[in-house]
């Protein structure tokens, strides 16, 4: 009875399981998804201060870059889309520090970290004001 089992519901079930996971990456990307446009600010913001700042300007992109794909992170973990409308600026600008921070821990082996780390919270204002709606 096992076998009869086995031979008559595998094929079904394995056939279903097979669609189900083919059909639920076809998927489009959500909307809220806009990482390379948060790393692009964050870039962006990064040059700019290491030009203020008299810090070399790839260096600054770079951190500013993974300042704002880690705002976009934070704000992408939330529920629903309304959550995600709805942006705090603290976390912004704490979760742009601590990647700030981060960042220049790898690529700058942690030579200036403060300066690095109000760089990224620059970089999670800025974000945050203009994603807000």
């Amino acid at each position: 009875m096992n076998k009869i089992l086995k031979r008559t519901l595998m094929p079904g079930l394995l056939a279903a399981s097979l669609a189900g996971v083919s059909l639920v990456p076809a998927q489009p990307a959500s909307a809220d998804d806009k990482v390379l446009e948060d790393a692009a600010i964050g870039a962006g913001v990064g040059a700019v201060s290491g030009v203020i700042r008299g810090r070399n300007v790839i260096n600054g992109a770079i951190k500013g870059a993974g300042a704002g794909a880690a705002v976009n992170g934070a704000n992408g973990l939330r529920g629903t889309r309304r959550e995600r409308a709805k942006r705090n600026i603290i976390q912004d600008a704490g979760v742009g520090a601590a990647a700030g921070a981060a960042t220049d821990g790898i690529t700058n082996s942690g030579k200036d970290t403060l300066g690095s780390a109000a760089e990224g919270a620059a970089t999670g204002l800025i974000i945050n004001t203009i994603r807000k709606k």
